[in-house]
């Protein structure tokens, strides 16, 4: 590989990755797993946000490396520092997202003896995420070429630590931009992701970050109040998922076929089989969650088994969702996805404790795929974009080996200090919204709502196909209120077009890694923002 530093050993001619079971490296993995999932959780119950700690993984690997014992020298390898950006991000998102808000719905609601059950049922289904993500990572329905904005910052961040010179310095002055941009609340990683991703899907996102800003002063309508956000994506998303289907379940010319095979690491047969399993997998934990919930005793058997059903598709539907939007912008709706399944929910009729279990449950999907995206495409940046299928396929499996570890201790940090937090009447402000919700009702009119507006986005996903996903960008960027963030997408892909076409193809380097220098700055930004809010 051309552009960053491999390891030297060799193993029968093939280039060997390092282990996670490398003694020191599990220690300090599983270390920086703990900082992580502390700090998740700190985080999302105080601020209600969750802080991408991937790139404060590189810095802390490439500061070891620097220390001159023989121990630490190892981290000057750029896929050590790889499984330690991919370690305490996991733990990051899986405690905040993935564990600790599911278990803040019962809390709210008074139904402590739910906390539990829903521990468990969130975790299976976080782990049953992640293991989706890698089984498809690479296939069809999600390439290892996507944008997955904030994975190439963090790659680019590592490789400039190890090459410096130019490439070092466009970081740099990217980095240094990027937090002068946030300090003055413009949403820098929204202007960075326009300089990478693709330019349909991002036009969208950015309009309907527009439409969701203005929607008040210009039109005097209400797009959260009237549904239309939570509508446009359910149309969207029925016709992205048939996209999906069609694009997975199709058989190809046998021409095709083997043109897929060598461009990418996952066959169409792996994904089929994996998207199979997985349903049943969530099928299986709808089952735990109902048994361990009590939920036998609250349901008939008809309703029953509808839940079961219900549950596991929804929680499907939703990391599908949640993982092409994080792909596409770097941005996930996991929240507000899973506040369209709770409305689905109760418009079926289900009862508020089960509820309670299916809002938790979906919610625990979607952020465990979307992070693993984001790290396994470091990862693939980091070994030569594919260039070695089989070196690609071996520091992929350490990866995400690495990550299940760090899942793995975010449900013991979870599981030791939730007490803690619930005491103190500490929860995620997202799980207030899912209660209030379940108490207050819903009616016929949130449906026809619901069903109006699901047509212009099936429609606009429709218009896109499956490679655009452009209904499915424009509900994401209707359910985003992050204040501006519009215009810093919409002018970065005017900057983008300008200066492609003034500069031609050769800009498109410089600009991805002065791109990937904005993200990291807003991370950066964010990340030590929200620490001092909590210490304030």
């Amino acid at each position: 590989m051309s552009e960053v530093k491999h390891e030297a050993e060799q193993a029968g001619g093939k280039e060997k990755h390092p282990s996670i079971f490398e003694p020191f490296g599990l220690i300090l993995n599983i270390v920086t797993a703990i900082l992580g999932a502390i700090v998740g959780i700190q985080i999302v119950t105080t601020l209600g946000v969750t802080p991408n700690t991937a790139i404060i993984g590189a810095l802390v690997a490439m500061l070891i490396a620097r220390i001159p014992i023989a121990v630490f020298k190892k981290y000057k390898s750029v896929h050590r520092q790889n499984m330690v950006q991919t370690s305490i991000s996991s733990a990051t998102f899986g405690a905040a997202n993935s564990l600790f808000i599911p278990i803040g719905i019962p809390f709210v609601m008074g139904e402590t003896k739910l906390i539990v059950p829903m521990l468990i049922g969130a975790a299976l289904a976080m782990f049953v995420d992640a293991a989706l993500l890698y089984k498809l990572f690479d296939s069809k329905l999600f390439p290892a070429s996507g944008t997955w904005a904030p994975g190439v910052a963090t790659a680019e961040s590592i490789i400039a630590g190890d090459k410096g010179g130019k490439r070092a310095g466009l970081l740099g002055v990217g980095t240094v931009l990027g937090l002068i941009g946030s300090y003055f609340h413009i949403s820098m990683s929204a202007f960075g992701v326009a300089f990478i991703g693709n330019i349909w899907a991002l036009s969208m996102f950015g309009i309907g970050l527009l439409i969701r800003q203005y929607s008040i002063p210009w039109f005097n309508i209400n797009v959260e109040a009237l549904y239309i956000a939570h509508g446009v994506m359910i149309g969207a998303g029925i016709v992205a998922l048939v996209q999906a289907a069609i694009l997975i379940f199709k058989r190809p010319k046998k021409s095709e076929r083997e043109a897929d095979d060598s461009k990418y690491t996952r066959t169409e047969g792996e994904a089929r089989r994996s998207l199979g399993l997985g349903f049943v997998a969530y099928l299986i934990i709808a089952l735990i969650i109902a048994i361990i919930g009590g939920l036998m005793t609250k349901m008939s058997l008809g309703m029953l088994i509808g839940f079961l059903f219900f549950a596991a598709f929804a929680a499907f539907v939703h990391e599908i969702i949640v993982g092409i939007a994080a792909m596409h912008s770097g941005w996930f709706p996991a929240f507000a996805v899973a506040f369209i399944t709770l409305l689905f929910g109760m418009l079926i009729g289900f009862p508020p404790v089960a509820l309670a279990l299916l809002a938790g449950f979906s919610a625990a999907t979607g952020p465990a795929f979307a992070d693993m995206g984001y790290d396994l495409k470091t990862g693939y940046i980091l070994r030569g974009n594919g260039e070695d299928p089989e070196f690609e396929k071996r520091g992929r499996k350490q990866q995400y080996m690495t990550g299940m570890i760090a899942f793995g201790v975010a449900v013991i940090v979870v599981a030791l200090t939730y007490n803690s937090y619930f005491s103190q009447k500490l929860v995620p402000p997202i799980d207030t919204v899912y209660v209030s919700t379940i108490q207050a009702g819903t009616s016929g009119d949130v449906a026809m709502k619901l069903l109006l507006w699901a047509i212009p986005g099936a429609i606009l996903q429709l218009i896109g196909g499956a490679k655009r996903q452009i209904g499915v960008m424009f509900a994401t960027g209707l359910l985003i209120a992050t204040p501006n963030a519009c215009w810093a997408v919409l002018a970065g892909l005017l900057i983008r077009i300008v200066v492609l076409k003034v500069k031609g193809k050769e800009a498109e380097t410089p600009m991805s890694i002065l791109a990937a220098g904005f993200i990291a700055g807003d991370a950066l930004y964010s990340f030590f923002n929200s620490i001092f809010k909590i210490r304030k």
